[in-house]
């Protein structure tokens, strides 16, 4: 079969409500030349895929896309070309990617793990029905501002400065909130600790802010993500008009739900978008982030710039910006501690992939404990 790229790039296209444009159709050209079909993966269980094409939904064999990479791995969000004629029909190969959502492992390896590509925004969802946790928040959003790095997963070595990946709070389960002035408090909690980044409250059970939310993903590709019982599935049935994903009641003891989604969907908005639904996440390490954790934590980092010495730890130096604003009460102790914690676990995984960062730590850790151990010896020479 035949494949033109003039009828590719036409708004009418059968691709287009799945975000398919010209840029992706110039891309897909030397498949189409080959009489492959382009196609987007809506769905990945077990080494098949589902995927949507031109002629209409297929089940496809991920074999020929190198499976022991796991940041090649076949995932929901990504454009692939697909061979009509195979039997069974395979993936031939994955188109660059524009952007991704990566997450580490909780393996030994310390491999990143793909959870979404070729995304617009990342919706991390936090549900108002348990207290707030910050630190968990301040990690999601590490990652998602991080997430323009999509295109170098691939090996390409390019990372397009004209595709980032837009993040969003949402403040699930709204109605929950007793009174308006504390659901504003909890606004603004959130919006201290991400900069630049718009939170909204929104409530699947009234309607309060999906009108709103709709409009903001009516325009490319938005993941859904958070942990067990934020909401996502019940928000994304709201938006789809139907009763599209399986979801059951959050305990009331902690709020978590019961991991009633357990794959990655794909999902074509009524009014426009895509969404992607992924299952809760237990647990979320870092990856390549540092320049995510940077924005996050702005503010420390432009105090930082303003400190007496420019190798600064703000712990005891003089003229450390950043103590003075803890001291001074414009820096909560509990931001600093978080940035510390993410930059310390960044660097770790970093170290555990990259030999000649490794060697870096290694040295830098024999030299803290050389001067340790001459300060312990001076200490014992004065009091002898």
């Amino acid at each position: 079969m035949s494949f033109s790229i003039s009828q590719a790039s036409t708004p009418s296209h059968p691709l287009a409500p799945y975000g398919w444009d010209d840029a992706w159709a110039d891309t897909f050209a030397p498949y189409a030349e080959q009489e492959l079909l382009p196609g987007r993966v809506v769905r990945v269980d077990r080494g098949r895929c589902d995927v949507v094409t031109p002629d209409g939904v297929v089940r496809a064999d991920t074999a020929f896309v190198v499976p022991r990479d796991p940041m090649r791995i076949v995932c929901t969000g990504d454009w692939v070309a697909v061979d009509p004629d195979g039997d069974p029909q395979f993936v031939r190969t994955l188109l660059p990617r524009r952007t991704a959502f990566v997450r580490s492992t909780s393996s030994q390896r310390s491999e990143g793990q793909v959870l979404a590509t070729n995304i617009d925004h990342v919706v991390i969802c936090v549900s108002l029905a348990v207290e707030l946790d910050l630190g968990r928040l301040e990690r999601f959003l590490a990652l998602a501002m991080s997430s323009t790095a999509g295109a170098a997963l691939l090996g390409d070595g390019t990372r397009p400065v004209d595709h980032e990946a837009r993040p969003l709070v949402l403040l699930t389960k709204a109605d929950l909130v007793p009174d308006v002035t504390t659901l504003s408090h909890l606004v603004e909690d959130v919006e201290r600790i991400a900069p630049g980044v718009q939170v909204l409250p929104v409530s699947s059970a009234t309607g309060e802010g999906v009108d709103v939310f709709g409009a903001i993903v009516g325009g490319g590709t938005s993941v859904l993500l958070g942990i067990s019982g934020a909401g996502k599935s019940t928000l994304a049935n709201t938006l789809l008009g139907e009763d599209v994903m399986h979801v059951q009641q959050a305990r009331e003891v902690d709020g978590k739900g019961r991991h009633t989604t357990t794959t990655r969907n794909l999902l074509v908005l009524p009014g426009g978008g895509v969404l992607i639904d992924t299952p809760g996440l237990r647990g979320v390490g870092l990856w390549d982030a540092e320049a995510g954790v940077g924005q996050v934590f702005s503010e420390i980092e432009d105090l930082a710039r303003q400190c007496r010495f420019h190798d600064c730890a703000h712990t005891s130096e003089p003229g450390c910006a950043v103590t003075a604003a803890i001291e001074d009460g414009s820096l909560p102790e509990r931001r600093l501690d978080s940035y510390r914690k993410l930059l310390r676990e960044n660097h770790r995984i970093a170290a555990k992939t990259d030999a000649r960062l490794r060697s870096e730590t290694l040295r830098e850790w024999k030299r803290r404990g050389a001067e340790g151990r001459a300060a312990m010896e001076l200490k014992r020479g004065r009091t002898r």
